[in-house]
């Protein structure tokens, strides 16, 4: 395939994994099946049919409401929907062809751990563990150097925030960083190779301080006891790192 047939494909692609990010978040949270179960409006329960399921373009159609009892969609669903394509034009922009799809399902993966870190504050195994995986999976393609430096980046990305995690809590008395957030980085490594690691975790810290910041300014300052979803912020460290390799290299 062509660059550009990839980057078309992916585009057309996103709408649809953006909806089921959508479907998942919301599930999985609540312990409901993810894969088996039909979609259903929340305010009327009916059972929502293939015209009411074609991203963008149903909400779009019914104004973001229920076309049965007009009540509200969230807006949520819409956003992941735009939201999935224009990582993936992103990803295909900047490195072309197979490359980019490759990056275009990091990315994916990446934006659904940040949601539930915002809204949950939980970065589950079952979607980090994958995380992982599909790293090692795509450094193989590249050969046995770049798979070393794949398992090296997750296994270093797990240590360093899970020995953090340990001094914290043997300091502190408390928790300071979710049981997640290694894995995370881990999955970010696998990704991006152990040499990004640094770069991950500066652009996590300086976006997490930036934000921390803008709250305090609009008149939310967080409190020193307030959980801040790190997740977020290794999420966007790990995108970047990808997307334009590690500082200085």
């Amino acid at each position: 395939m062509s660059d550009l047939a990839w980057l078309i494909l992916l585009v057309l692609i996103g709408p649809f994994v953006g909806s089921f990010l959508g479907l998942v978040s919301v599930r999985l949270p609540r312990g409901l099946p993810v894969v088996f179960g039909r979609s259903a409006c929340p305010g009327c329960e009916r059972t929502l049919g293939p015209l009411d399921l074609v991203p963008i373009a149903s909400f779009t159609l019914f104004r973001g409401r229920c076309r049965t009892c007009a009540a509200p969609i969230p807006r949520r669903y819409l956003a992941l929907e735009l939201a999935c394509p224009a990582l993936a034009l992103w990803a295909g922009l900047t490195h072309p062809g197979a490359e980019g799809a490759l990056g275009a399902l990091y990315a994916w993966q990446l934006l659904l751990l940040a949601l539930l870190d915002a809204e949950h504050f939980w970065l589950p195994r079952l979607l980090t563990l994958p995380l992982i995986v599909t790293g090692l999976a795509a450094a193989s393609l590249a050969g046995a150097g770049a798979l070393a430096d794949a398992a090296l980046g997750a296994a270093l990305g797990f240590l360093v925030l899970a020995l953090i995690a340990w001094l914290y809590r043997r300091l502190r008395r408390r928790e300071g960083l979710g049981g997640g957030d290694a894995y995370l980085l881990a999955g970010a490594g696998a990704w991006c190779g152990a040499w990004a690691l640094p770069t991950i975790m500066i652009a996590a810290s300086l976006s997490g301080l930036a934000a921390v910041l803008i709250l305090r300014l609009v008149g939310r300052p967080v409190a020193g006891d307030q959980p801040v979803p790190f997740g977020v912020f290794l999420a966007l460290g790990g995108w970047l790192a990808w997307l334009y390799g590690p500082l200085g290299l």
